[in-house]
């Protein structure tokens, strides 16, 4: 009987902790405050976490950045990246894009369950990325910036989709573009978020083609600066070691700083991706890469309003989705 009675007394409390959020988001508008009265201590829990799990692997800032991004790309920033197969929906960790590269799940799972234990049933899982990542910049060295908040979780995965609307590492200019205008992403948005690649690491199969067969001719990227190239083959070789990793920047590959853009303009971009925002004849990108190598203070007020930006691609708020208690599984 008592068993029985703490479940009720747990689905009211979190009835009532989600219809404060609900009352809390202005008709679906997402709040920096909107937990300052309901979980006051989640922004502290959240840091202490990220401050101790960035200690010991200095590339789980990295790590959760992609997270979020490629969470956000997928059906908008409600954390449907985060969850398991089950038998209503595959999950988007097994999509090409995601298999075996994405990390950070259990630094996400450990958070939860603390501000579960804490404020239950009230924060979600897409804020606590959302604010993870805020804070793994922050950590790195990067800029602050307010996120806001009220994001709902899905309550289902979107593994097709997370096929198709993520952008692959050998993109060309043009569809860079077209998928983050699809997300109502513009060319600023894209340069200031590739700039995320300051911090982090890529895997000897992303990059490649570039080293051995970058136009079908069995022959480099020519844009690749001689030096750079011949490091990148001693890690990379033309089959086996797809795992091999490599810093994205070389210069300081965990500190969030402007450096990725100077070495764009010195032909030591490591994914096409990177390197076609100076390279394809696109002026504004090719104009942002060169405004960014220059100033830092400029790309970091970017990347923080691109941030946003990205952070409230299709929320859900209000009654759609739900307060996830684990953000592996569906309530």
């Amino acid at each position: 009987m008592a068993s029985s009675l703490g479940l009720v007394m747990l689905f009211l409390s979190c009835a009532i902790s989600q219809a404060f959020l609900v009352s809390s988001s202005n008709y679906g508008g997402l709040f920096p405050d909107l937990y300052q009265f309901s979980c006051p201590q989640a922004n502290d829990i959240i840091w202490s976490f990220l401050e101790e799990a960035i200690a010991k692997d200095p590339r789980m800032a990295a790590s959760l950045l992609r997270l979020h991004f490629h969470d956000c790309f997928v059906q908008g920033c409600d954390a449907s990246v985060l969850l398991d197969n089950s038998s209503e929906f595959k999950s988007e960790k097994e999509a090409g894009p995601n298999k075996n590269s994405l990390r950070g799940f259990e630094v996400i799972d450990q958070i939860k369950a603390k501000l579960e234990q804490v404020c239950p049933c009230t924060v979600s899982c897409a804020d606590i990325l959302a604010l993870a990542v805020r804070d793994s910049v922050v950590l790195s060295g990067g800029p602050y910036w307010e996120v806001p908040l009220g994001r709902r979780d899905s309550k289902r995965a979107y593994f097709n989709k997370a096929n198709v609307n993520i952008p692959a590492p050998n993109s060309k200019i043009q569809t860079l573009i077209s998928l983050f205008n699809r997300q109502g992403l513009d060319e600023k948005d894209l340069v200031a978020l590739s700039g995320a690649h300051t911090i982090g690491v890529a895997r000897c199969v992303s990059f490649r083609q570039r080293l051995y067969n970058q136009t079908g001719d069995h022959l480099p990227d020519a844009i690749l600066e001689k030096n750079y190239y011949n490091d990148l083959k001693s890690i990379c070789p033309t089959s086996g070691g797809n795992n091999n990793i490599s810093p994205l920047d070389i210069a300081s590959p965990n500190r969030f700083d402007n450096s990725y853009f100077k070495l764009l303009l010195l032909g030591k971009g490591l994914l096409n991706s990177d390197e076609v925002l100076l390279t394809g004849k696109v002026k504004k990108t090719q104009q942002l890469v060169k405004i960014y190598a220059e100033n830092e203070a400029i790309f970091f007020h970017q990347f923080s309003k691109s941030m946003v930006k990205m952070g409230n691609i299709s929320p859900l708020t209000e009654l759609k989705g739900e307060i996830r208690k684990n953000c592996r599984r569906v309530n």
